[in-house]
Formats: structure tokens, C-alpha cells, sequence
């Protein structure tokens, strides 16, 4: 019975060792491969460890087969992510400033990013609609997205331009569809009307428009979260690393603190 018992677990271990042997590597997502691909420049890999790219978007509930709208792209750092994320499985919308043939701040960032976008195969699928500050907006086809995600720049819309962009978000967006909002926390201490050009924005308020323009506060994650930042530095947010606005006044100090404290939060629709 004893070496019955022992050949009889000597099959079952090498059944074991032979079926984990045969087991089938998980290949990477197609979001890993986007943020590991070569495309990226170097300059941009070295914010992840600030930005949290597949933190964030995991968190955000992100797929690859989503239709998703990136409000205001700017430089495409995460366009650059997000663009070969959803290549051939879903949509990919950048809402931005239109050109409107002046030579100024919003069609200039027009133009670099529709450059950006013909420079690259991989953006071949994105498509670009028109959003002006303010102004009741088409971020894409209504009721379409999945995810509307906005990256640090509530400060730049303010109170009133932020609770409607909230409401274009919302008619863009599917029944269930998520808002996703990254940015610069102001601290509870600091007052927002004395402070409102420091390129921070508070959180309390943040999720009060966005109740008002219908949604629902599913989470809030500490992923952007830095307890460094006391966001109370001479130029703003801009002191901080990337922008370094003071130069080498201090730099050493801002480089130690790293970039902003930002809130991350999901609402649904």
C-alpha cells in the first residue's frame, strides 16, 4: 500500500510540474506594450513614475476596446499612450482647441498636435473634434464614450468653464460611461479665489460640479498623490518639475519634491 501511495503522488507531482510547464506565458496588454513602446520618447518615459499611466487608466477601468476621449491633448504625452492603446479594437477622440487660423495659444496647440498625429502611423486611427472653453461642446458623438478622461486642467477652465466641460463630458458619454479627472489638488486650507492662477484646484469643488453636471462619485485613488507638495510655492504648480519655472533658483529642492500633488478621481454617469 506504501508504494502504491508513493507512485501514486510521484504522478500527481509530475502531472503537476508538467501541466505548470505547459502553461501558456500571458503575453503583454496592448496597453503595456503602448507604454513600453519605442515611440515613446525617453524624455516622456521618465514622467511615468509622476504620471502613473497604467495605475491611472486601470484604475479609470480602461479597455481596449473603449471609445475614449482625451480633453484637451496638448503635447500628446498621454495621446502617445492611449492612441496604440485602442488601435484596431476601439475609438480613440482627442477634444481640442480648434485652428482657427490666428496665429495664437489655442489653434498653434492645434496645429503641433494634428503634426503630431501625421507623424506616426499609430495615430492613424485618431480622431480630432473641436473644444472650446466654455462653450457647450461635441466631445464626440453623444452618448458614444465609454471613458472622458481630463488630465490637469480644471485650474485652466476655473469653476465655470470646469462645470461645462462636466456637462459635455456627461452628453458625450454612454449610460454607465466614466469621467476620469486628474489634477492639481489645492490643499482644504488654501482659499481658491485668492488662489485660483496657482495652476491647483480643490477637490471639494472638483466633485461638486461634477455631482451638478449629473455624475456620480464612484472612487478616489492616492495613485498622483504626493505628500511632498505643500502647493504653496512662488510661481505656482510651474515651480515644480517638468517646468522648473525659477530655473536653477532652488532647483535641487523642487527636483526632491518631484511633481504636484494631484486628486484622482472616477465618476459615472
Amino acid at each position: 500500500m506504501t508504494t502504491l501511495i508513493k507512485l501514486l503522488t510521484a504522478s500527481i507531482v509530475s502531472a503537476s510540474l508538467l501541466t505548470a510547464c505547459a502553461a501558456p506565458v500571458q503575453e503583454p496588454s496592448q496597453l503595456d506594450q503602448a507604454i513600453a513602446s519605442d515611440q515613446r520618447s525617453e524624455k516622456n518615459k521618465a514622467r511615468d513614475v509622476y504620471r502613473h499611466p497604467k495605475e491611472t487608466l486601470e484604475f479609470f477601468g480602461f479597455d481596449s476596446s473603449m471609445t475614449v476621449v482625451e480633453i484637451t491633448p496638448g503635447g500628446g504625452w498621454y495621446t502617445e499612450i492611449l492612441a496604440p492603446a485602442v488601435k484596431g479594437k476601439g475609438k480613440l477622440y482627442g477634444a481640442h482647441y480648434p485652428d482657427t487660423g490666428e496665429d495664437n495659444y489655442f489653434s498653434n496647440s492645434r496645429k503641433k498636435l494634428v503634426k503630431m498625429l501625421a507623424s506616426n502611423e499609430m495615430y492613424s486611427e485618431v480622431e480630432l473634434t473641436d473644444f472650446i472653453p466654455r462653450k457647450e461642446s461635441a466631445l464626440a458623438p453623444k452618448g458614444t464614450a465609454d471613458l472622458v478622461l481630463t488630465f490637469r486642467n480644471l485650474h485652466n477652465w476655473k469653476e465655470d468653464g470646469t462645470l461645462q466641460v462636466f456637462k459635455d463630458a456627461y452628453a458625450a458619454l454612454k449610460k454607465g460611461g466614466v469621467l476620469g479627472v486628474v489634477e492639481h489638488r489645492m490643499p482644504e486650507s488654501q482659499n481658491f479665489k485668492e488662489n485660483m492662477n496657482s495652476g491647483y484646484f480643490p477637490e471639494a469643488l472638483t466633485v461638486k460640479l461634477a455631482l451638478e453636471a449629473g455624475f456620480t462619485l464612484v472612487e478616489t485613488s492616492d495613485i498622483n498623490a504626493n505628500s511632498k507638495d505643500s502647493a504653496d510655492h512662488p510661481k505656482g504648480v510651474w515651480t515644480l518639475p517638468p517646468v522648473l519655472r525659477l530655473g536653477d533658483e532652488n532647483k535641487e529642492k523642487y527636483l526632491a519634491i518631484g511633481e504636484s500633488d494631484r486628486m484622482t478621481l472616477k465618476f459615472i454617469k
